[in-house]
């Protein structure tokens, strides 16, 4: 098996399970208009959409009474203010970082989540200090799946795409680092409603464990 020598992640559903703060937030703005807030069971798979996701389960059909934009704007206000509340590493996530650091092998992060959030987010958890790279979706004028951003990423860690692993828990993710020929992964513990339709994303690995990772590069 080829051993990879520097590794990508996603961020929310990936590294972080930032669920239930996203969902306070969907909540905050459903409240402000008068509507029925969302369960955490419902809102869960949902996270890894971000605020247009979020916001198109929340206000459903009555989404067109209302300036989107300014529903925007009033969830990542809330979000930003309260962004690391509930928000916490998958179980895992520590050791493998800690073991990547260990072996010297660079990660990073390439997340959909406006930079500005991400900026603030990821110094909240001292795992990530050794993160040699952080791409946002509003980084680059394209945003997965478009391979751009991991290939921007793999570019700033001195590290080749074929010689790079991409991890994430959405299928834009799988297809980004398919785009950009990275050996991509799975993290099936991430936000992903039916596991079942993962083996049709074409991933080289499906995971269920974030150190299965380690196997590829040790």
């Amino acid at each position: 098996m080829k051993k990879h020598k520097g590794v990508l992640f996603d961020l929310d559903g990936t590294l972080l399970d930032t669920a239930n703060d996203l969902g306070e937030a969907l909540n905050y703005v459903l409240k402000s208009k008068g509507l029925k807030t969302v369960d955490r069971e419902i809102y869960r798979p949902v996270a890894s959409d971000g605020s247009k996701g979020l916001l198109e389960l929340g206000f459903g059909d009555r989404l067109c009474e209302f300036d989107f934009e300014q529903l925007r704007v009033a969830f990542l206000d809330y979000y930003q203010e309260n962004i690391a509340i509930h928000t916490c590493l998958y179980p895992g996530i520590e050791d493998l970082l800690s073991s990547l650091d260990d072996l010297n092998i660079p990660w990073g992060i390439v997340t959909n989540k406006p930079e500005y959030l991400a900026q603030i987010l990821v110094p909240q958890f001292s795992q990530f200090k050794q993160c040699k790279t952080l791409i946002g979706g509003d980084t680059l004028p394209e945003r997965k799946p478009h391979p751009a951003p991991v290939l921007f990423a793999a570019e700033k860690m001195k590290c080749a795409p074929t010689d790079c692993i991409y991890v994430g828990d959405a299928p834009r993710d799988i297809e980004s680092g398919n785009r950009a020929n990275m050996h991509t992964v799975i993290a099936q513990w991430g936000y992903i409603l039916n596991k079942d339709e993962c083996k049709n994303w074409q991933a080289d690995v499906i995971t269920l464990n974030p150190l299965d990772i380690l196997a590829t590069i040790k």
